[in-house]
């Protein structure tokens, strides 16, 4: 395919794997990025160094294009920054911050920028900041989400007429259908999320995996609305949680339920129960663990079979 995602990142298919705490280390990025997508390398589970070790790796894993995802809320992020930019890396994804804060000092180091919104204010400011594209979350998403619960299929037109930058859609999305779907909506291009935290090189625990592709309908809720949005599957942790709401607890009693390391504990140390496992409603699709490559032809083959079914 050769439309806008495709030459902003030099890829050959306008699929983004989503940068995911936990989930998105060098060998998920790079099987990713060998496959013919962009593989994200996710630094918000990640010590400087640590992510310093993950850069390396996926560059003597693959010569593909790839990227890191970094959240602006991380305390470290100054030490991030520097180490992205010495390391070389082309790509980087923000989210959950101010786009202006870092956006230029990157550019400056030609490094492509991609802002993450859930909305279509946002969006228009990460294009004033000079962002190179942005990725639309909708509500269907995993992990953190944004607090409007606008569904992909009403914020990717939204989006559409609010910026001229390219659209990545995110939230929702692991099929060839989805794809053509999001790009019939305004999308250049999709971020998949869910689908490759059930890979075989996502560094998830296998216990999480499993979960995942044993989820149904109805599995995932979108909680912890009063601090940062977050869509759970269902367990133990997700039960404290939903009746600590129902009875009207403070910020500040959801924050001591969260705690910390909760994220960690469920999805990369296998925690089913006292776990949080962040996670899309599309999971409920998702029924094999596969290695990142054949997820990746698996969607092209749907989308170009489809594509072709729908002429008239």
């Amino acid at each position: 395919m050769n439309n806008k995602i495709c030459k902003l990142f030099n890829i050959s298919y306008p699929l983004v794997q989503a940068g995911m705490i936990w989930c998105s280390g060098w060998k998920l990025a790079s099987a990713v990025s060998n496959a013919g997508g962009l593989g994200i390398i996710g630094s918000g589970s990640m010590y400087p160094e640590t992510l310093k070790e993950h850069i390396k790796k996926c560059k003597n894993a693959t010569d593909k294009p790839f990227g890191v995802n970094v959240p602006m809320l991380y305390p470290d992020i100054e030490k991030h920054i520097e180490i992205i930019i010495s390391e070389g890396v082309k790509v980087v994804f923000t989210s959950a911050g101010n786009p202006k804060t870092w956006t230029q000092k990157l550019k400056d180091n030609g490094i492509v920028v991609v802002h993450v919104i859930s909305n279509a204010k946002f969006a228009k400011k990460a294009e004033e900041a000079g962002v190179d594209a942005i990725v639309a979350e909708g509500f269907e998403a995993g992990g953190h989400n944004g607090r409007e619960e606008t569904t992909t299929f009403c914020l990717i037109p939204l989006i559409k007429q609010t910026v001229n930058i390219p659209i990545i859609a995110a939230g929702g999305i692991a099929t060839g259908r989805g794809l053509l779907a999001a790009l019939a909506l305004g999308a250049d291009g999709v971020q998949i999320g869910s689908r490759f935290a059930a890979s075989v090189e996502s560094s998830a625990s296998i216990n999480f995996k499993n979960k995942i592709i044993s989820s149904n309908e109805g599995d995932t809720k979108l909680m912890l609305k009063q601090l940062t949005p977050v869509r759970l599957l269902k367990n133990k942790f997700y039960e404290e949680v939903e009746k600590a709401e129902i009875r009207g607890a403070s910020i500040e009693e959801l924050s001591t339920l969260l705690g910390r390391g909760r994220s960690k504990k469920g999805m990369f140390e296998g925690d089913l129960e006292e776990g949080e496992l962040e996670i899309g409603q599309i999971s409920s699709l998702i029924r094999e663990i596969k290695p990142a490559k054949d997820i990746i032809d698996e969607i092209m083959k749907e989308y170009y079979s489809v594509k072709e079914e729908l002429k008239m």
